[in-house]
Parts: C-alpha cells; structure tokens; sequence
C-alpha cells in the first residue's frame, strides 16, 4: 500500500491571548525544577496578573533517575490534567532538561484535542511536545522562555518579549534581533515548526513523527552539541527526509556548541544543498536572550542580500 502523501504544512489553531487574572498552570514534563527558581518565576506571573497553579509533580524527582521530575507516568498526567481542565487557560513549562520523550506517548492525545487550542510554552527538551501538539492535535504553541529558567529570570528583554506575545501579541509579529544575518540570502514563506535541532532528529521515526517539512519554514537551534554532532544531527533529518520540502531556515543560538565558525561552516555545509533562504543568529533558543517564536502559524522568512534586516514575521498574531 502506498503510503498517501499528507501534502503541504498547514497553519494550526490558535489559542485565545492572555488577559490579567488568566489561571495558567506550570507543568514540569522533563527534568527536576529548583525550588527557587520556580518561586521567582511564580512571582513573575504573578506580577503580570496572572494566576499561575502548579502541577503535582513539578516539585518531584524521580526516585531512581534524579535528571526526572518524578515518573513518566506523573510528569505526563500533570500535563494531560493541565489541559484538560476547562479554568486553564494557558500550560507553560519550567524547565527542559531531559525526559519529555519518555512521557509523550503516555498522553491521552484525543482527550488533548478535545479539550482545544491554549497556550503552551516551552524549549529544548520541550521540542518533542511541540511536534506532538502540533501532528497528534492541530494546535500552534509558542517556542520560548520557561518560568524556572536564568534566561527568563535574568534577561528583561526574553521576559517581555514573552509577555508581550500572550497578552499583545500583534505587537510582536516581526522577529529578529540585530545580530541576524544572512547566511544564505532570499525570502520564504511557509508554516513555523522546529526548536531544538537534536530533539526534532530523536523524534524522527518515532510514533507521530514527522516524515516531512513540505511548506515549512524551519526554525532550528541547540546547546551543547560539538560541531561533528551537529553535522550527525543535520545529517540525519536529511537522510530521514524529515527535511524534504522545507522552504527555509532560521538559526537561533547555539550555546556551547563550539566555536561559532565551525558551527556556522556545519550549517553552511548541511544547509546548502537545499538552496533555500537561510538566517543565522535571529536570537531565540538557548542564547543571553530569547525571542519567543510562534510554532504552527504562516510567516516570511526574509534574508536581504545586501545586509539588510533579517527578519521572521508572522503573517497573524500568535494568539486570538
């Protein structure tokens, strides 16, 4: 039987902005949160006027493999409960880590979908979620800061930027920061997938993973992975196909991956052979600060030639 091409990426459903008084629970799907930054982070949403809940097992870690916040089957059931739960408004993550790969199939997906569209927030290990909310429910979720993290405790612009994107989110259509650069120029368009580039490579060939990047625009970056890593990882989503049909790419941060010579001459190297448009650097992932970048929703990729402003605009708000 030949398997039916599932065509081109289309935009996913939204969910509703934030508004002051919005109850949003913080879940824990990866790794052990500290205690400390979770408090701070509580207190930051608090003082956005939000009215944040915690899962019943973000203050967990696994009794046997302390890099878990408690069992898959716990870490799987804060996040089902979270969404399902009609008062919930928004699920935003407190850390990555590792471990979302290990509770994602013990997620009731259909009650997800039946449940709808809210806002999601995460990165890194998080990616894994990210490709399910958006192949096993339909819905667009947001790539950015976590409420127990350093990047969204210490830097203010990832803290607004964030902010912004929930509750005004027509204000924050066009992203970039000024270090993007072309690395290979021209414009695309095409729906927003990606995150981090190791977890989309672990994720292929997995139950629900994705066989194809058809009309997508490809946002990539990693931490800690050395050079020769990264051309595995790159090499892989090639060979996978899980690249075919991409209509461009752009680079976050890659912290500690190396040099950024060798890590840009990687990209250049596995990227090319597309001939499409790709921007380096456009400030969202690991790095100092953080873009939060919409995921499932239509956008441009522009990569002047003459080194003019790279930017990512997203054609609709991220959220209603």
């Amino acid at each position: 039987m030949t398997r039916q091409d599932p065509g081109p990426a289309a935009p996913l459903a939204r969910p509703a902005r934030l508004r002051p008084g919005s109850r949003v629970a913080v879940v824990a799907p990866s790794g052990p949160v500290p205690a400390d930054r979770l408090e701070e982070g509580l207190a930051v949403l608090r003082d956005w006027g939000l009215e944040p809940v915690v899962g019943s097992h973000v203050r967990s870690t696994h009794p046997e493999l302390d890099y878990l916040a408690g069992t898959d089957a716990g870490r799987a059931a804060d996040l089902q409960a979270a969404w399902c739960d009609p008062s919930v408004e928004a699920v935003l993550c407190a850390r990555g880590g590792f471990g979302a790969h290990r509770m994602v199939d013990l997620v009731d997906w259909a009650a997800i979908r039946a449940a709808g569209p809210k806002v999601f927030v995460g990165y890194s290990d998080i990616t894994v979620l990210h490709e399910a909310f958006a192949l096993r429910a339909g819905f667009a979720t947001l790539h950015g800061p976590m409420v127990a993290t350093e990047t969204f405790l210490k830097d203010a612009p990832t803290r607004e930027h964030l902010r912004a994107t929930l509750f005004e989110p027509e204000t924050v259509r066009a992203l970039g920061l000024a270090s993007a650069g072309a690395l290979f120029p021209g414009r695309a368009e095409g729906v927003i997938h990606g995150g981090c580039v190791s977890l989309l490579a672990a994720d292929t060939g997995t139950p629900g993973g994705r066989s194809h990047a058809r009309g997508s625009l490809l946002v990539i970056e990693d931490t800690g992975e050395e050079p020769y890593r990264l051309d595995g990882i790159l090499t892989r989503l090639l060979r996978s196909g899980a690249l075919a049909g991409v209509t461009g790419v752009a680079c976050g941060s890659w912290q500690e991956c190396g040099p950024y010579e060798k890590i840009r001459a990687v990209l250049a190297d596995r990227l090319r052979p597309l001939g499409i448009p790709v921007v380096e650097e456009l400030g969202f992932g690991h790095g100092a600060t953080a873009l939060t970048i919409p995921l499932g929703l239509p956008a441009v990729l522009d990569a002047p030639a003459d080194g003019g402003r790279c930017t990512l605009t997203v054609q609709v708000p991220a959220l209603l």
